[in-house]
Parts: C-alpha cells; structure tokens; sequence
C-alpha cells in the first residue's frame, strides 16, 4: 500500500513539475518582469539591488504565481525576507492578476557553463595553491575556534553585517569590493572576519586566504622595506585570493604603509579578487588615512555593527550558557543583560567569571552571589554612567540646554534628543521605567516606552540617528 502512494505521490510531484514547466512566461509576462526588475534598482538603491536583487531570474508563470530564481539558498532567504512583500506588490501593481511570488533555487545556465569549464582548472589551482597557503602562513594570524558563524548570535545591531559576511562566503562571485565592516570594541568585528575566514577555508579550498591585523601588515611592510625584500611582500600580498585586514586604523598617519596597501588593493581589485576589511570607524572617519584611500574603502558594502541592544545581550549570554554548558538562572543573564552594556567582550568576560567562581567555591549561582562576584565591574558601570550624566551628554551633543531634557517642548528639535535620552538611560543604567521618566520631567513609564521603541526603530532606518547614539554612548561608556 505503501509502494503505491508512493508511486502516486511521486506521479502527482512529476505531473505539477510537467504542468508548472509547461506554463513558460508570455511575452506580456517577460515585459513585465523585466520592467518590475528593473525598477527594483530605484526602489531599492543601487547598491541593494547589485548585491542581492540583480541576479534574479524569471522562470516561471503559473496560476497567477510570478517563479523567479536565484542561485543560492541564503540569497532566497534574505530576498524573500527582506523585499519579497515588497517585489510582490511591485508585480501586481503592473498586474493584478499576479498574488503570489515564488522564490525557487536554481543555478542558471550560465553559472553552470562557468563552473563546469573551470572545473579541471580548479582542482589544478587547488593542488597549486597548497604550496602558496604553506608559504603565507607564517604571516597570517591564528584563527579562533570559537569565532565561526554558528556561533554569532545575529541581531538587528549587526544583521546587515553578518548577512553581507555570509553573501561574501557563498557567492561564486566578488559581490561586492571591498566589504567594509566597522563598529565599535567588542560588538563583533573580528569575530564575523575570522568566521568568513573559517568558512572560506571550508567551502573554497581552491583559494588562498590571506588574514591578518593592519599593524601585522605594517611590520611585514617595514620588516620587508630594511631587508630590501619588497618585490617578495608585493608578491606575496598580491597572489592571494582573498585578503582580509582587520583594525585598518591603525595604519593612520603611516603613510609609506598607507601607500602601499593604496596599490595593494588596487592590485587585487583590478584582478577581481575579494578584500575584506574592519575597522572601529567609517572610512569617511578614518582621520589620518589618505583621502584616495578613504575613497577606495568605501567602493563596495559598507556595513556597520551598532551598540548592542537588550534582546541581542541577552541572546548572547544565552548562547554563551549552552556552550559553557552551565546552570544559570535566567534572572542572572537577564541581569547582565541590562548592566553590562559595553561590550559583548565584557559581556562575556562577566558570565565567564561567575560561572568559573561557581565551579571553584562548589555553589550554585544566584543573583545575590553575581552581585558579590562582580561588585567591582558593577560599581564601576554605576559610578560612570547616571541619568543626570546621559541627559548631560545628549544636551550637549545636539547643542540644546540641559532644561531641555525636562521641559514640555515637543519640537522634534527637542523631543528626539530626549527620546535618544530615555533610550540610553534604558541601556546603560538599571534604573526602571518609572524612575527613567521622573527623571524626564515627571513623564509616564509608557512615554519611557514608546522612546525607546521610537529609537530602535530610527537607529535602523536612519544612518544619523544610529550615529548620534553610538557617539553619546561612547563618551558615556569610554
């Protein structure tokens, strides 16, 4: 019985593919895609629809379902996640007839002539490439085990960033060069560049990865400069596949390195090779790096890591937990969560501590004992950071009066920093809801609300209010 609801399922899956296949787009249908595609470069921007939207592909038009195509698995699932709605709602404003879109997996013909005529090649640049790795290695930094995309905790501070790590790893293509990744200490920089490096080693052995910090690069330089070896770095750096720096400010007011990394990249750009970078700030804020370089760093995806929020610190104690495979009450995470608002260094540091005095004093952790363990972390983070200290800072950043922060004015002027206020009283003190509002004025704990959901929201859809956060909450935290 069995065999034969098999054989009709698999009947029924081979007639829907028959009937789907035989409903080929119209004429009508391919002009409008094809318009709807284009378009999609407007809607969206320029540099969105070259890294994710261009390689959509129309496939199919079926019982008012537009089947479109895109080569890999991650890239279906961030397009339809991201702009599916959206791309849907573009299709059957051109026809109303079109409700549903299709997001299918399908390497098209031309990826596959590709891969299948470089198929003999990569195999021979794969046995060549041994010698090459064996000859880097003695430059590259040792990556950490511990910093591989399974166990970055994904948020919406660093969602765009790890997507577009992710997009680096899986393209059979540069998507886009160089990628730029910056953000503060501790929010997980390195550690989505020692996970692109992972995976790059697992997924392209073919290719020769090449990582290592700015100040590594320098040395190599200078090291190579005194023993009139340059022609050997120059080779060296230029070989690789995939170069990868992290913590580009530091070669800032250096300028024979800042030169020839300038050629460097140049280099591997014009032989279409993927550079990766990280760095604590913007490459417009890069003071002390040329002006020709600033610009070249900014060329392709520049993706920024903001502060942590509750949800994601959370996240990460959490997952932190499992891997330390240690009891530990959700009050106690939950209460790092909210005081221990720096760094996910810190962050993870703190949980590491009262987990390693749990297990030397044979106890069991509680709230009290945390409090006990980390008296001197704690009493640090509450002698730095006070609601009058936040309100202080912001005042001052927006060049408003302090008064301001209290007064009943509603100009957006004034009612904006006050909300980014609230957010960062929120943040980085302990203080409730209620508290937070007395502070403001004598408002209710629901105003206190709305600010910070207010904020979360702008910080992802406006570049400037996310950087207006990230300065106050440095000069705070610092």
């Amino acid at each position: 019985m069995s065999d034969i609801g098999g054989k009709i399922a698999t009947f029924a899956q081979e007639n829907e593919e028959f009937k789907r296949a035989s409903l080929e787009p119209n004429t009508e249908i391919m002009s409008l895609w094809k318009s709807v595609h284009t378009g999609m470069r407007k809607e969206f921007g320029e540099a969105i629809f070259r890294s994710w939207l261009k390689p959509l592909m129309l496939r199919a038009y079926y019982h008012g379902t537009m089947e479109v195509s895109v080569p890999t698995r991650f890239m279906r699932d961030w397009i339809q996640q991201h702009y599916g709605e959206r791309i849907l709602a573009m299709c059957s404003e051109a026809n109303d007839d079109i409700k549903r879109l299709q997001i299918v997996v399908v390497q098209n013909a031309i990826i596959d002539d590709v891969a299948d005529s470089q198929e003999k090649e990569r195999i021979e640049k794969l046995k060549a490439n041994q010698n090459k790795k064996g000859e880097i290695a003695s430059i590259t930094s040792l990556l950490d085990e511990r910093f591989k995309f399974e166990t970055f905790v994904v948020g919406k501070p660093n969602a765009l960033a790890h997507a577009a790590a992710r997009r680096v790893v899986e393209s059979m293509a540069v998507p886009f060069n160089p990628l730029f990744i910056y953000g503060g200490v501790g929010l997980g920089k390195t550690h989505l560049m020692h996970a692109i490096a992972h995976q790059m080693d697992e997924h392209w052995p073919e290719k020769v990865v090449m990582y290592l910090s700015a100040e590594k690069f320098m040395y190599q330089f200078v090291r190579a400069l005194r023993a009139n070896e340059t022609m050997n770095f120059k080779e060296q750096f230029r070989s690789v596949d995939v170069l990868m720096i992290d913590d580009i400010q530091f070669i800032a007011g250096k300028e024979s390195t800042q030169e020839e990394f300038f050629h460097t990249f140049n280099a591997l750009v014009d032989q279409n090779k993927q550079i990766i970078i990280s760095s604590d700030k913007a490459p417009t804020d890069l003071n002390g790096v040329d002006e020709r370089l600033r610009s070249r760093l900014a060329w392709g995806l520049v993706a920024d890591i903001h502060p942590t929020t509750y949800e994601l610190r959370l996240g990460i104690l959490q997952t932190k937990r499992k891997q330390l495979g240690a009891d530990v009450p959700g009050s106690v995470l939950e209460f790092l969560a909210l005081k221990v608002t720096s760094n996910v260094r810190e962050l993870e540091g703190a949980l590491n501590r009262i987990v390693a005095h749990a297990d030397v004093a044979k106890q069991e952790i509680t709230l009290e004992s945390t409090q006990e363990v980390l008296q001197d972390l704690l009493r640090a983070h509450d002698r730095r950071i006070t609601i009058d200290e936040i309100q202080r800072k912001v005042a001052d950043h927006y060049n408003l009066r302090l008064t301001d922060m209290h007064s009943a004015r509603r100009a957006r002027s004034v009612a904006r920093p006050r909300q980014v206020a609230m957010y960062l009283a929120k943040q980085l003190t302990a203080r409730s809801l209620p508290e937070i509002g007395r502070k403001f004025g004598g408002r209710d704990h629901t105003t206190v609300m709305h600010a910070v959901r207010k904020i979360e929201e702008l910080m992802e859809e406006d570049a400037q209010i996310a950087q207006d956060v990230d300065v106050v909450r440095r000069a705070l935290t610092g």
